[in-house]
């Protein structure tokens, strides 16, 4: 194929508004964590829109595995980049998390000032069995363009029993695939090489497609993001601290989760036990009970589930507001926390990102990302089956048949009669709320 006959066949590149329209509405329906969300970004990115051909998505995702923090809002910041320069990447992982920002704030301020309310419960009962089946669907989607012989399902498979039953942590997981990607490469090429399919040229960012200018390396470049990141990242917290006191909950918020951002590796359920401990215990910022509440409003609403950290946050500062009025105290704790958690996302992707460009087409690393990717699979077939557990037996193995069937309603319409995943979502929002508070009272 020609140059020309290529470009004719790309999809037209997005204008920066079309980007910024679908990021905002990514905000708003990113449900069901780390693995919902990229389930949402391959269906809608890779299928639907065709930004981003399937090999250059799972490149992207595989690296920002590997790094700390919310892989999810990574792998936007990642694509938005691409399209769009920095200020695309700024508004990708901006989007996907400010709508959060002020739900998890709204229903932070229900749950410390009144408790649970039965309607808003209702609307995110329904929603989990929807979000199941998007990660399903992710799961299946994901492996058939990842599994492509017996090696690359074994993998899978290897990494599904590791983290599932014998808690394996991630990065290791990710790192042995990744060497067994590399030696394979070099030993046994013929199953660790990629083919790309040849539909593949009719997304904006191809296979085939040279990296952007702006993606190049670029060490005076790199130097100044960083100073810029890492000066916005302190700056709040320093702040809190030059105003609030250095032994003030505030200033100790923001200083525990900048560090806490740069470990957590491995998704929010790595991290969540260190977090819970150091809250619980050495804080004193939660009460017994109040970390799973949170983490339940986290996993029922829009954005990274690593958001859960706004919620301590916000309860922290609530029940220790040392002279503010406990509102004021609890809105800039969680604004705090979340701007100390998210903020250096931007700097990983932008300096890192350059040289993973670079890398791209590298066979030996090709290989590796091969293995890596397959690795994926398992684990996001892990977090799918934990996810499924709870949904579907959520008191002591007891059945719950509504959101079994509707979880099977809502996968069926989503991979066999290919229905968007907003009125899913809406829908079975809507039948939570009816069953809960009508049918079943």
């Amino acid at each position: 194929m020609n140059e020309v006959s290529a470009t004719q066949d790309r999809h037209r590149a997005p204008s920066f508004a079309e980007a910024f329209r679908f990021w905002l509405k990514l905000g708003f329906i990113s449900f069901g964590g780390p693995t919902g969300q990229i389930a949402i970004m391959q269906a809608e990115l890779v299928e639907k829109k065709k930004w981003i051909s399937q090999s250059r998505f799972l490149h992207a995702l595989n690296f920002c595995m590997l790094l700390p923090g919310p892989e999810a809002q990574q792998l936007a910041i990642y694509i938005g980049w691409l399209l769009h320069k920095i200020r695309g990447g700024i508004v990708a992982g901006a989007l996907f998390v400010v709508p959060s920002i002020f739900v998890l704030w709204t229903l932070s301020y229900i749950y410390a000032a009144f408790g649970n309310l039965p309607w808003i419960a209702a609307i995110f009962y329904g929603l989990k069995p929807a979000v199941t089946a998007i990660v399903l669907v992710a799961v299946i989607r994901i492996g058939r363009k990842a599994l492509k012989n017996e090696v690359m399902w074994a993998l899978a498979v290897v990494a599904f029993v590791a983290i599932y039953f014998f808690k394996v942590p991630f990065p290791a997981i990710v790192l042995g695939a990744g060497a067994i990607g590399f030696l394979g490469g070099l030993f046994w090429k013929s199953k660790f090489e990629t083919s790309h399919e040849a539909s593949a040229t009719l997304s904006v960012i191809s296979d085939e497609q040279e990296s952007p200018p702006h993606t190049r390396p670029n060490f005076a470049r790199a130097v100044r993001i960083s100073i810029v990141c890492v000066i916005l990242w302190l700056a709040p917290t320093i702040v809190a601290g030059i105003f609030r006191g250095w032994g003030s909950t505030l200033f100790k918020e923001g200083l525990f989760f900048s560090k806490a951002t740069v470990v957590t590796f491995g998704g929010a359920y790595a991290v969540l036990p260190y977090v819970a401990q150091q809250a619980l215990f050495h804080y004193d910022w939660l009460k017994p009970g109040q970390m799973m509440d949170g983490l339940a409003l986290a996993e029922t609403t829009p954005g990274p589930l690593i958001m859960v950290l706004q919620f301590v946050g916000f309860i922290g500062a609530w029940q220790h507001p040392e002279g503010l009025p406990p509102l004021l105290a609890a809105t800039l704790g969680a604004l705090l926390t979340t701007w100390a958690t998210f903020t250096p996302c931007f700097l990983w992707i932008f300096v890192g990102g350059p040289h993973i460009e670079q890398l791209r087409g590298n066979q030996k690393l090709t290989a590796a990302l091969s293995a890596v990717t397959a690795a994926i699979v398992g684990v996001i077939l892990n977090l799918a089956v934990w996810f499924a557990l709870r949904v579907f037996f959520p008191n002591a193995g007891l059945a719950d048949w509504f959101a079994i069937v509707l979880c099977v309603v809502a996968f069926i319409a989503m991979l066999r009669y290919k229905i968007d995943i907003i009125p899913v979502v809406l829908s079975a929002g809507l039948l939570g709320l009816i069953y809960k508070l009508i049918v079943f009272r």
